[in-house]
């Protein structure tokens, strides 16, 4: 008789170990999209969570592509544009390669927006524009404005970067805890605490706060990699419109760029 209960009891663990190893491995994603599937309006803060994550991932992979193509094709283009405006001889020569230039290379258009602030002034000497504001003061302004425009443009995305990165783990997090609490209300009300009543909910539950790091790592890293190259890009505008400042406003540039007549 004792070899029965303990022959009972060995197949009573070992059927309770076969359905716990059963519960757990019924904690993935499937499961989860499964469940939710199954009965959405059970798991309809679960959907409004996925699809938040859903659009959040969306959004920063494309500000990412765009952003990386646009650092690139900048960065690749600024120095040779910026070098072949000073070594064109003749200004006029200069600013219509800069005209010719497309309409997202920045340097160019900060150029061409220098030039009409010198040349306007130029056409109203003894107005009351002129008198208000000297040709330094006014390419100074102009320079300024392009130079914002130019900037803001560089960081498009990037709000949605940084709010992504800030937020989508909370996101995540709150499917988490919404799932649990579902978890726990079904534990309480069918009085059933074991592994397999517990695994499968927990895990799903669990799963959304993965999705929101997930979504929210390579925006954080997408966003640090964009200011760190935006700023490099800024030093090279500030670089660039001061010397087209003392160019236009003096006539010649500070350094041994060749003068353009």
């Amino acid at each position: 008789m004792l070899q029965d209960i303990l022959l009972n009891a060995a197949a009573a663990a070992a059927g309770g170990a076969a359905n716990n190893a059963e519960a757990l491995s019924q904690m993935g994603f499937s499961h989860l999209m499964k469940a939710m599937m199954a009965d959405p309006a059970e798991f309809a803060v679960s959907w409004i969570v996925l699809i938040i994550l859903v659009i959040m991932s969306f959004g920063s992979w494309w500000y990412t592509v765009v952003n990386a193509i646009k650092n690139t094709v900048v960065a690749s283009r600024a120095d040779s544009v910026v070098r072949t405006f000073w070594e064109t001889p003749n200004a006029q020569d200069a600013i219509r390669f800069m005209e010719e230039q497309p309409a997202n290379e920045p340097f160019s258009k900060i150029a061409l927006d220098c030039a009409q602030a010198a040349a306007h002034h130029q056409r109203h000497e003894g107005s009351r524009l002129v008198d208000a504001l000297n040709r330094s003061e006014f390419i100074d302004r102009a320079l300024r404005q392009a130079v914002t425009r130019e900037s803001a443009k560089l960081e498009n995305g990037l709000t949605w970067l940084a709010t992504v990165g800030a937020t989508a783990p909370f996101v995540g997090l709150l499917g988490t805890v919404w799932g649990i609490y579902g978890a726990l209300i079904k534990i309480g009300a069918t009085g059933q605490a074991s592994i397999d009543a517990v695994a499968g909910p927990v895990g799903e539950a669990l799963i959304m706060t993965a999705l929101g790091l997930f979504v929210a790592i390579p925006a954080v890293l997408a966003y640090n990699a964009f200011v760190r190259a935006n700023r490099n890009t800024y030093a090279k505008f500030d670089t660039f419109a001061h010397d087209l400042h003392d160019f236009f406003a003096t006539g010649s540039r500070v350094g041994d760029a060749p003068a353009k007549r």
